[in-house]
């Protein structure tokens, strides 16, 4: 893909999350998932979690768009960011019980061709258990924002 290669600066807002100790988990983070690895771990009772990254957009010649980054899973075309979720004990490895995926395709036109987006979500399902599975809007807002002033 010969493709214009752009950064994107997202910010990820998350509130009313479930709690520490939630479903049988305890000491329960979540935060994006960076390759493997978690980045920026929240723990499960904060008022709210914020994670801000930049991702880099791609416009082919064609006009379709792609993703790349650290953050970004997923296949061409089905782009995606994981919020994941797991036990993290103090002194201990942070164990992985479930993800929520939020889907780059969702982002408004206006936010790419801006270079900033901010996603607002609510990180407890209807159960009261940790967000898990695709999230796609209107579970998930997203807007353009100022790449400066997020």
């Amino acid at each position: 893909m010969s493709a214009d290669r752009t950064p994107l600066a997202l910010r990820i807002v998350g509130d009313e999350l479930p709690g520490r100790a939630c479903g049988g988990y305890e000491d329960v983070h979540v935060a994006v998932q960076r390759g493997r690895e978690p980045d920026g771990a929240v723990p499960g009772d904060a008022a709210q979690a914020v994670w801000e990254f930049t991702v880099d957009t791609l416009r082919a010649p064609d006009g379709t768009r792609d993703f790349r980054g650290a953050h970004v899973h997923g296949r061409r075309g089905a782009r995606f960011l994981y919020l994941t979720w797991g036990e993290w004990p103090a002194g201990g490895a942070f164990a992985m019980f479930r993800r929520a995926k939020l889907f780059l395709d969702d982002l408004p036109a206006s936010a790419l061709d801006g270079g900033a987006a901010v996603g607002r979500l609510g990180l407890t399902d209807p159960c009261g258990l940790p967000l898990c599975a695709a999230v796609r809007p209107p579970r998930i807002r997203w807007t353009p924002s100022d790449p400066v002033n997020r």
